[in-house]
């Protein structure tokens, strides 16, 4: 069983808008944490937004105005729609989540034990 898959990645210009989308085993999609993560060349893995299983939402302030984190029941996604895209979004993305309680650090690395293989987003100016 496969815990996290990630789609919807590619490349787009800049101010131009992709959904990324994270299917879920159900017991993560049920109990966890879930959030995106975001990783450059040569640069830290950075937490991106996250959601809590009650709708709880937290962004970086870089994407704040510009991301929405969701998550659909049916499906058992979460989803990542981002606009008004820039050259500096462009990383690797991955889907992550936390069997850990929702607090102030949500978008800390450290917190999050299930990762997906990541889905490639490229801004061109």
């Amino acid at each position: 069983q496969v815990d996290l898959v990630e789609s919807g990645g590619g490349s787009v210009q800049a101010g131009g808008s992709l959904t990324l989308s994270c299917r879920a085993a159900p017991y993560i999609y049920q109990t966890y944490l879930m959030a995106w993560f975001r990783q450059a060349p040569g640069k830290a893995r950075e937490g991106v937004a996250a959601i809590a299983t009650d709708g709880r939402t937290s962004y970086i302030d870089s994407v704040k105005g510009r991301f929405n984190v969701s998550k659909e029941n049916v499906k058992r996604s979460l989803y990542l729609t981002m606009n008004n895209l820039k050259p500096e979004d462009t990383a690797m993305y991955y889907c992550a989540a936390s069997p850990e309680v929702w607090t102030a650090d949500v978008l800390r690395e450290g917190w999050y034990y299930k990762w997906g293989p990541g889905t490639q987003v490229t801004v061109s100016s």
